[in-house]
């Protein structure tokens, strides 16, 4: 069984910076893609970005441009770098891990990590 474990979230400013990381663990041969998701109180879970195994990338919204989303596949990890952050940024982080194909596809997530932006 796939287990997931986020790492990285804290309480920082305005402005600043925070790297979040996903290690992945167990049944990850048929992994096809990993992201990161984050829910605000209140709110709907909603993706931030994603990576295929190949390295193709999605943004929610690539006109912010300041998150970046990388993956080492000999390590199993992904990585969201978050820059520039705002009070909005303040969420749970979870990470998500796809595998399979038709009917045996599947997803994995992760506890989540918490980001607090604010002075």
């Amino acid at each position: 069984q796939v287990r997931l474990v986020e790492s990285g979230g804290g309480l920082v400013q305005p402005g600043g910076s925070l790297t979040l990381s996903c290690a992945a663990s167990g049944s990850v041969a048929g992994s096809n893609a990993m992201g990161w998701y984050r829910q605000a109180p209140g709110n709907q879970r909603e993706l931030v970005a994603s990576i295929t195994n190949g390295g193709s990338t999605n943004y929610a919204d690539s006109r912010k441009g300041r998150f970046t989303i990388s993956r080492d596949n000999a390590k199993n990890t992904v990585y969201l770098q978050m820059n520039n952050l705002k009070p909005e940024d303040t969420a749970i982080y979870f990470c998500k891990l796809w595998s399979g194909v038709g009917q045996k596809a599947e997803s994995s997530w992760g506890q989540g990590t918490q980001v607090t932006v604010s002075s």
